[in-house]
């Protein structure tokens, strides 16, 4: 009898411990925070990460319209072939974006992903926009007023600036006369309006370009988030933390430009210390090759989602699952491993994305078997349960949700009463339609206790804190706070914890 139960202990600490890790199960619903802002930048969490960039509001993916001081029209691509003319209303066709080369250099791309450029073919002066990557015939200088920045003019790769020539004909062909006198009668100066911009990892990387990237960046890393964070977290009623990565850490410490060396080291810090405060890890891939939905937080360039297009990009983006997978799988931390974080739809479709994550699922199941596998629900028109009847095909996954109401414009003329009611009602069924006997766990990804409600007071705050977090605290794997940190003191836990807006 002696012998088989001293088999048996065996036998339980060999299951239980033989990889070096504890059973996810034995976690009870998660309770945790993002950790955004960190290793995938996002400009609005803080700012000043961009302050020392020049001209650091022509940065990828700034949209603008030029506009002629002359004759009052746009610059356009919507007359058919390609060829550049004038149009006297702006809109999707008159809006370019910028692929900054440096401060002053950059591509012009159009709505449809044409690039503007020289027509090599001809006189050598006329302007056109066609597919392809861009090359130096594609390559412009944008000159500002110094006295008035939203007053530019655009230097073509033959040397001269572009001007208007009459109302509809465009050329680059002026020579300039060395100042800017009178704007409105000068053919070559242009208007420019700001219509969007982005503020990614791209943008701060390809901004401060190669001689400083790296130091701003190692900078942000070490000094964001830091140790005791981490013991602040543990102490204050949570068990996991979310970390969203971009898909070149795989290839650090020599990752493609523009991106800097150093964010796999970052990574490799919080699971140390989160193994030191016993704090579970959710690995969030958060920005994919070619961008999952074109937004600055998954590192678009230029806004445009191109991630699934080919096999290869796939491809790719599995191996980055694996690279992950295979580093932390031995780690008492690694909970889990969202192959993707907010794809969009229709952009994405569900046969690709589906095609993806069973690769995904079977690359993290390659290196561990007990950590869960996150699968993130498509934005945009998509049914919420659409990936229900897959990952209950997957051992130990769970489907991701996030429920943000700041964004719903329908709630922007509830009172605080209806804003605290809609959660207890709206998003609770939402939540218990979810949470099925047949279907999988829902993690609530993503959340966060700010609304677009103004003059409101702490107690109103608390209130809409405390109904989020008992409804969103009953989905079947838990939830996680958007985010610890950020310079919008109501998105950042840590603040809300702090001043007492927040207790768990």
């Amino acid at each position: 009898m002696k012998l088989f139960i001293l088999f048996c202990i065996t036998c339980f600490c060999f299951l239980s411990f033989s990889d070096g890790r504890s059973d996810p199960n034995s976690v009870g619903r998660v309770r945790a925070v993002n950790l955004g802002g960190w290793i995938v930048t996002e400009g609005w969490i803080k700012p000043s990460l961009f302050d020392g960039i020049i001209n650091n509001d022509f940065l990828d993916g700034t949209a603008l319209q030029f506009k002629s001081g002359k004759v009052g029209k746009y610059l356009s691509t919507e007359a058919g072939g390609g060829t550049i003319t004038l149009a006297p209303i702006a809109s999707s066709w008159e809006t370019f974006r910028l692929w900054r080369i440096d401060e002053t250099t950059f591509n012009l791309r159009d709505c449809i992903g044409r690039f503007v450029g020289m027509n090599t073919i001809g006189n050598g002066k006329d302007i056109i926009a066609e597919i392809g990557r861009p090359g130096a015939t594609e390559t412009f200088q944008i000159l500002r007023n110094p006295n008035d920045l939203n007053r530019v003019r655009i230097k073509a790769p033959n040397g001269f600036y572009l001007q208007v020539k009459m109302e509809e004909i465009v050329s680059a062909d002026y020579e300039g006369n060395g100042g800017w006198g009178d704007d409105d009668d000068d053919p070559s100066v242009f208007t420019v309006t700001i219509i969007g911009k982005l503020q990614g990892e791209f943008q701060v990387t390809n901004g401060y370009g190669p001689h400083f990237a790296s130091q701003v960046m190692k900078e942000h890393w070490s000094t964001f988030i830091v140790e005791e964070d981490f013991k602040f977290i543990k102490e204050n009623g949570l068990n996991a933390v979310r970390i969203p990565v971009g898909w070149w850490i795989a290839s650090d410490p020599f990752p493609p430009k523009p991106y800097v060396p150093g964010s796999l080291h970052v990574l490799d810090n919080a699971f140390s210390w989160a193994e030191k405060y016993g704090i579970y890890i959710i690995i969030d891939l958060h920005a994919a090759l070619g961008s999952q939905n074109g937004a600055e937080h998954s590192s678009s360039r230029d806004g445009s989602q191109e991630w699934g297009q080919t096999d290869d990009n796939i491809q790719q983006t599995v191996d980055v699952i694996k690279f992950l997978s295979s580093r932390y799988a031995n780690s008492s931390s690694f909970l889990a491993m969202e192959l993707m974080n907010e794809p969009l739809s229709p952009g994405v479709s569900l046969d690709i994305l589906t095609k993806y994550y069973k690769a995904g699922y079977d690359a993290v199941r390659k290196y561990s078997e007990t950590a869960y596998v996150v699968l993130s629900n498509r934005l945009g028109p998509a049914d919420p349960t659409e990936l229900f009847r897959f990952a209950n095909g997957l051992n130990r996954s769970t489907v991701d949700v996030h429920y943000y109401p700041y964004y719903n414009n329908a709630l922007s003329s509830f009172t605080v009463d209806e804003y605290v009611e809609y959660i207890y009602k709206n998003q609770s069924e939402q939540v218990k339609q979810l949470t099925t006997s047949n279907g999988p766990p829902i993690l609530v990804g993503e959340w966060t206790a700010e609304w677009q409600l103004t003059n409101t007071s702490k107690e109103d705050y608390k209130r809409y804190a405390a109904a989020q977090t008992e409804v969103f605290g009953r989905a079947s794997f838990g939830w996680a706070y958007w985010t610890l940190k950020n310079a919008n003191i109501h998105w950042s836990l840590e603040w809300m914890i702090k001043n007492g807006y927040i207790k768990l």
